[in-house]
């Protein structure tokens, strides 16, 4: 099963480069399957049975979702965008568009509200599958350890007061209407300016998109011995005035200063555990009392995670000044 996970997600990958290269002729289920040497068939029923859906309509969800941030970011003109995306004339690629996100392109161009996008699907995420498949490669890059300050923003989010852990947080999510993982990625995914973006309709769809947790007096306790309510949205500007979901809620995070423990891009499969040893150990050892800070236990601080193996890992933590005699 492991190694059909790897096989579809080539193929996913491979879909969103066709869809940006706006290359349809080898967007078919024929020509994926014929670099993996396997059966039309074979390939449909292994992504229904692993994705949960058929090919496609994730293809269908894919091609629309990149349609949506070409109206929402340029003015190229709504025909020409839906020919590049495989459809045939305004019409059927209105009907598809309003059926989709329930707006009509030319209505969202004038008025982006958040809508649920189809965030590229993400087979190997051992976080939120059973297999793991994750080994215990030594990773030859080391933990870099430096301080920032970041400027006023505003945090756009759900939050959880009682999950422990990305898993966790998603399941206990999924419970709650309208805030399962799908949902809330979606919804993000189509939010623009975001300050974490990496910009573009690159293949990763979830850009922008970070874990925090929030020092909560109504959180649960954590290691460190402080209320966490642990979190999953965006980083936006202080000038943001965009339409908010109402499953989502904003907050005004000031400019302060934080630690920031990163390590360089590695192998997602094979490294991401010994990885995250790493990071734990780095940040359980940190010295403060060699610098000016310490670590800042105010309520209302937030804690940002960021995880993504092809560019780092960073854990950003607030820290305050010590006031030395």
């Amino acid at each position: 099963m492991c190694e059909w996970h790897r096989n579809i997600q080539r193929i996913i990958e491979e879909i969103d480069i066709c869809i940006m290269r706006q290359n349809n002729e080898t967007l078919t289920l024929k020509c994926l399957a014929d670099k993996l040497n396997y059966s039309e068939y074979h390939i449909s029923r292994k992504f229904k049975e692993i994705s949960g859906m058929q090919f496609r309509d994730y293809l269908r969800h894919r091609r629309l979702a990149f349609a949506l941030k070409q109206i929402r970011d340029t003015e190229d003109g709504i025909l020409d965008i839906a020919l590049n995306y495989g459809f045939s004339s305004h019409e059927a690629f209105t009907r598809a568009f309003k059926a989709e996100y329930g707006i009509a392109p030319s209505e969202y161009r004038q008025n982006p509200v958040p809508v649920v996008l189809r965030t590229i699907i993400k087979p190997l995420d051992c976080y939120l599958v059973e297999f793991g498949g994750i080994g215990m490669v030594k990773s030859s890059e080391e933990v870099k350890i430096y301080f920032v300050t970041i400027p006023a923003h505003k945090f756009l989010h759900v939050r959880n007061y009682e999950s422990i852990g990305y898993w966790d947080f998603w399941q206990k999510q999924s419970l709650i209407p309208g805030q399962d993982c799908e949902t809330i990625c979606g919804l993000l995914d189509s939010i623009k300016g975001k300050l974490d973006d990496t910009g573009g309709n690159e293949a990763n769809s979830g850009s922008g998109q970070i874990m925090a947790y929030i020092n909560e007096p109504a959180g649960r306790i954590c290691s460190w011995g402080i209320p966490l309510a642990e979190a999953y949205g965006v980083r936006l500007p202080m000038d943001y005035d965009g339409t908010i979901p109402p499953q989502m809620q904003m907050m005004d995070v000031p400019e302060g200063e934080y630690i920031v423990f990163e390590h360089g891009p590695f192998d997602y499969e094979t490294e991401n555990r010994a990885v995250e040893e790493k990071m734990e150990k780095a940040m359980k050892e940190f010295d403060y009392s060699a610098t000016d800070y310490c670590l800042d236990m105010t309520t209302g601080r937030v804690f940002y995670f960021y995880h993504d193996s092809s560019k780092y890992w960073k854990f950003v933590r607030p820290v305050r000044k010590i006031c030395k005699k």
